[in-house]
Formats: structure tokens, sequence, C-alpha cells
């Protein structure tokens, strides 16, 4: 009876330690979603990746590092704190706060880009009108093409901007100047879009 009690009391306790050690995967999939949200609507790199589900795919791949590798790591360290806990929850309580830095370095990451973002938006705003202008004004057989327009970064403060025609090899394209107000736009005379300089790796 005695011993019946002792395992009771030690399984009662190992319950209690797992109940206490699960927060590393309901974290993940939790914050890989968070992750993704913040990767796309506040990136802090360029224009992020794009999309909800890319942001998925970079953020699954930054959280499986940290639960893989960083958290075990953590964890040995974590153990030597805290030499009463047991390896797998040392390892559990490790990776699950490297989730929650993953997260607040994207958070950080976003917050600080943001301008930059902001500035490049803005740009691009004012390539798409000059084209517009542009197309109204000295190519109206254009215009119905404004909605498939394709605008490149060739360099900073210089974009070439493109609107199809009605013939699908011939575009209007024209370098817009972002670097001085109103943007300067000059019509360049080679009818190939954008696609074909992104084929090639862009311009040389």
């Amino acid at each position: 009876m005695h011993a019946s009690g002792q395992v009771e009391r030690v399984w009662i306790r190992r319950l209690r330690w797992r109940m206490r050690g699960a927060w590393q995967w309901p974290a993940f999939g939790l914050l890989t979603v968070v992750d993704a949200v913040l990767l796309t609507e506040l990136p802090f790199y360029e224009e992020g990746p794009g999309s909800l589900v890319a942001g998925l795919l970079v953020a699954g791949f930054a959280n499986l590092f940290g639960v893989a590798v960083l958290g075990p790591l953590l964890g040995l360290q974590v153990r030597r704190w805290r030499p009463d806990l047991p390896r797998l929850i040392a390892a559990d309580y490790a990776s699950t706060a490297v989730l929650a830095l993953i997260c607040a370095g994207f958070l950080a990451g976003g917050l600080l880009h943001r301008p930059a973002v902001a500035a490049d938006r803005e740009e691009l705003a004012a390539v798409v009108a000059s084209t517009h202008d542009y197309v109204l004004a000295r190519a109206p057989e254009f215009r119905d093409g404004l909605g498939g327009m394709d605008a490149m970064r060739v360099e900073e403060d210089l974009y070439r901007s493109c609107v199809p025609g009605p013939d699908p090899g011939r575009w209007l394209c024209v370098f817009v100047t972002t670097d001085q107000s109103p943007p300067g736009v000059t019509e360049d005379p080679d009818r190939a879009g954008n696609a074909a300089y992104r084929m090639h790796g862009g311009f040389r």
C-alpha cells in the first residue's frame, strides 16, 4: 500500500512537470502566425516575403531553427541555473523563450524599417502617377493598359515603368527619376517590357 501511494505521488509529480513544460508547441503555432503577419504587414527588409503564405514559411523556418537548435542549447544553461528542472522541461522553457525573442526581433526590425518602407511606397506612387500622366498626355493609345502598369526599380531614384499596348510584345516604357519634384519622365525607345530585364537579371 505504501509503495502504491509512492508511485501515485511520483506519477502526479511527473504529470505536473509535463503540464508546466507544455508551452513550446502551442507557442510555436501561435507565434508562427503572429510572425507571419509581422513579416507581411511590418517587414524588416524591403517589402518582406510578399504574401502571408510566404511569411508563414519564413516564420516557420526561423521558429523551427529556434526550437531545434537554440532552444536545447539555452536549455543546458537553464539547467545550470535550475538543476532541479528535468532536461525536457528546461529545453521547453528555453525554446518558448527563444520563440518569444524571435517574435520580438521581427517586431523591432519591422518598426525600425517602417520609415524606409513608407518612403519606398511613396516613391512608387509618384512613379505610377507620373507614368499615368505621361500616357494620357503623350500616348493616349496606351491608356487602356494603365491597369497593367509594371514599374521596376533600376537604381536609387530611378525606375523603369511600362504600360502594355494592343501588341503584347510592344510596351510603352519610360524612365522616371524621383530625385526631383515633379519626377522627370523620359521615354525609352526599347519596347520590351520589364519582364525581359528581370529574366536576364535586370539592368547592367
